[in-house]
């Protein structure tokens, strides 16, 4: 962790909020490896029931801060050669480590959600944005293609031809109007309050069940019906008969106010 991200826990709730709010939270290198060792922290932290991600200041998160990642030589070599690994990179790992936590992670987006910064939203399980947010890919207008996880997630929520459109044109959405084509789960005044309030929803299911199905859904939505299927099997076995799994049984038949144990699966 670092200066340009603050992590603070509520209970089994924790917020990850990026702390660069003078700059839009504009993403340079210390923000990327800070978030990284975010996703990496909570990923190992049985406790965690549900992470919230937000930007302090007036935007969520406006996209790459160019001149600081690109406008120096020596990073600008580093980020060239991420580009030539064969295996999922650093940069890619700022949206995609998200998938990793077996924790929902929601997103709550206020102000600008350019480029990077909505690549970071994507890789939440849920978005939840205010009104007027201002959501772009904006890869575009620097002449650049999303390279940080934006397709492999952005093809799970629009078709191509929407998602070909917003990668060329760069246009700029409101929130509303992300929320019409998919790209936003809800419209809310105040996103963070709304994740807490879902939180809390979500916190009254088996940690293990909420964890299992979000790995189940991520590795069945895209692959042919007979690996699908098999996901299912798989997630399932990790689940039936488990302690927390009869603690569910307990609290639906028996209405036993009886406390979930911390959570076993993970990715």
């Amino acid at each position: 962790m670092n200066d340009r991200v603050r992590m603070e826990r509520d209970g089994p709730v924790v917020q990850v909020t990026l702390t660069r709010g003078d700059r839009h939270n504009g993403m340079d290198l210390p923000m990327l490896d800070g978030v990284r060792a975010a996703a990496r922290r909570l990923r190992r932290d049985p406790d965690v029931r549900t992470v919230i991600l937000a930007g302090e200041g007036p935007s969520f998160c406006a996209g790459l801060d160019v001149k600081a990642v690109l406008g120096r030589p020596g990073i600008r070599l580093m980020a060239l050669a991420a580009l030539i690994s064969p295996v999922r990179n650093r940069f890619q790992d700022w949206s995609l480590g998200w998938r990793d936590v077996p924790a929902p992670v929601i997103a709550a987006i206020h102000g600008n959600c350019f480029g990077a910064g909505f690549q970071l939203a994507l890789g939440a399980d849920i978005r939840i944005a205010t009104p007027g947010a201002q959501i772009s890919v904006m890869e575009a207008k620097w002449g650049l293609v999303p390279d940080m996880g934006g397709t492999v997630l952005l093809r799970e929520l629009v078709p191509i031809d929407i998602a070909k459109e917003l990668t060329m044109t760069g246009r700029t959405l409101t929130g509303m109007e992300a929320h019409a084509l998919g790209l936003v789960t809800h419209i809310s005044p105040d996103p963070v309050a709304h994740a807490r309030a879902l939180a809390a929803e979500i916190g009254a299911r088996s940690p293990d069940s909420v964890a299992a199905s979000k790995f189940l859904l991520q590795e069945a939505w895209s692959r042919g019906t007979f690996r699908a299927l098999a996901a299912e099997r798989k997630w399932q076995r990790r689940v039936i008969g488990r302690r927390n799994q009869r603690i569910a049984v307990r609290r639906n038949l028996e209405q036993a106010d009886v406390p979930f144990e911390p959570r076993r699966i993970r990715s």
